[in-house]
């Protein structure tokens, strides 16, 4: 039996709760929103420990398990969800699919595969279909607006997959905010999305370009002076 500490939402605090505690962006990519950043977190842990609806597993294309964090959550979510992945006879590079999560913490794992070294267009893909396919699961509403309201990205086709650490977490929060300002009703129904990392030198990434790409009004009254 795991003796981890399980994470709740509530031990997780908001993007709006942290601006004083990040670096102030030197220029902005985006328009501010109070409620986007409500929605918006960043955490910095084991993604197995989370207690919400759904984690981002970066898998290969097999499915089956293999290094870094896909190894992490094939092994905390037991035997079960290989099996189940079995199933779904493997995934393309850019695509995503969903299981149960098993001994998880958390409801389900969304399984994406990442490109092999920096394809950006593969990499946003990959975030955006995650969003996809939270949506658009086979139950429908009921799993987009009960089960995956609260979801955790990891960081994908960084590490052995070879892309750069800033070059992916600005994809990924291009991608993610981009998907946000399309989709407003999808987005008004989440709860939270998490950026989940693990290195510290990624959280430090996420930190100084969280408020660039979610960026409170303050911050334009700051870049205009100078």
């Amino acid at each position: 039996m795991s003796c981890k500490k399980l994470v709740t939402l509530a031990d997780i605090p908001t993007l709006l709760a942290c601006y004083d505690t990040y670096p102030k962006p030197t220029e902005l990519h985006s328009q501010p929103s109070t409620l986007w950043s409500q929605k918006i977190s960043l955490w910095h842990g084991d993604i197995t420990t989370l207690q919400i609806d759904a984690v981002v597993n970066a898998a290969n294309e097999s499915l089956l398990g293999g290094g870094g964090i896909d190894r992490v959550i094939h092994s905390a979510a037991g035997r079960e969800l290989v099996a189940e992945c079995r199933t779904l006879h493997g995934c393309d590079t850019g695509d995503a699919k969903i299981t149960k999560a098993y001994k998880l913490p958390c409801k389900y794992v969304i399984h994406t595969v990442g490109p092999q070294g920096e394809k950006p267009e593969l990499l946003r893909s990959c975030y955006k279909r995650v969003l996809e396919v939270a949506r658009e699961n086979d139950v429908g509403s009921v799993v987009w607006s009960v089960c995956c309201r609260r979801l955790a990205f990891c960081c994908v086709s960084t590490g052995i997959y070879g892309y750069d650490n800033r070059k992916a977490a600005h994809v990924a929060l291009r991608t993610v905010r981009d998907w946000m300002d399309s989709n407003p009703t999808e987005t008004k129904k989440m709860t939270r999305i998490i950026f989940c990392t693990f290195l510290e030198k990624d959280r430090d990434i996420y930190e100084a370009l969280l408020p660039a790409y979610f960026p409170r009004a303050s911050n334009l009254d700051i870049i205009s002076a100078e």
